[in-house]
């Protein structure tokens, strides 16, 4: 795959909603390892799998997505995937494609259509030992201004359990109903969430 297909993200200060704590980490930057967030790679499929198929599995026996998945999105249009790196290790990562329809359905689990607005987030994840540090709202916010740069994506999209919904609100996402995917018997809400405003960081911002 051509090197002209990587996005790397300048590093920049992004201000979190009010309520959202830095990351201790961030708080402590001068202690720091080198960090960097850039778009993932099919040649990072394996350790994005390796960290998705601990947090999910355990909890509720099958992930969002199968290392098959995973290079499949990450070839097609990995501009739509972030990953949190540090001293050259993947410690969190989000994958998303593009999907069409005004809800998801159970194709948009495994379709990427170039034509559509709506960014799918299939599954975002932190490695265990970096969990409980703030890392996955850092991330996802990065993610949402890193969408803002991408005139044609005009909102995202996600499913989560109901317990997640309150997490995901934080970040301007708000529930459009039940999700019409299942997986077995777990059941989802679908959450929705406009890049208008993260549009306008992303102009405003030197990055």
């Amino acid at each position: 795959m051509s090197t002209q297909s990587i996005h790397y993200l300048k590093p920049a200060a992004l201000r979190l909603p009010p309520g959202i704590p830095e990351s201790p980490s961030r708080q402590r930057r001068h202690t720091l390892p080198a960090s960097e967030f850039r778009c993932l790679t099919p040649e990072d499929a394996a350790s994005v799998f390796e960290i998705e198929r601990e947090a999910f599995i355990s909890v509720s026996g099958t992930c969002p997505l199968y290392l098959d998945e995973i290079r499949h999105f990450l070839t097609l249009c990995p501009e739509l995937s972030l990953g949190w790196f540090q001293e050259g290790r993947l410690i969190a990562f989000i994958i998303g494609s593009l999907w069409d329809e005004g809800r998801l359905t159970q194709e948009s689990l495994t379709l990427h259509r170039p034509g559509g607005r709506t960014a799918h987030l299939h599954v975002l994840a932190v490695h265990r030992t970096f969990r409980q540090q703030g890392k996955g709202s850092v991330l996802l916010w990065r993610y949402l201004h890193h969408l803002g740069g991408h005139p044609a994506v005009r909102r995202a999209a996600l499913m989560c359990e109901d317990m997640l919904v309150p997490f995901y609100e934080r970040f301007g996402f708000y529930p459009v109903g039940p999700c019409a995917v299942t997986v077995g018997s777990l059941a989802f809400t679908e959450l929705q969430c406009s890049l208008r405003g993260h549009s306008c960081l992303r102009r405003n911002s030197n990055c």
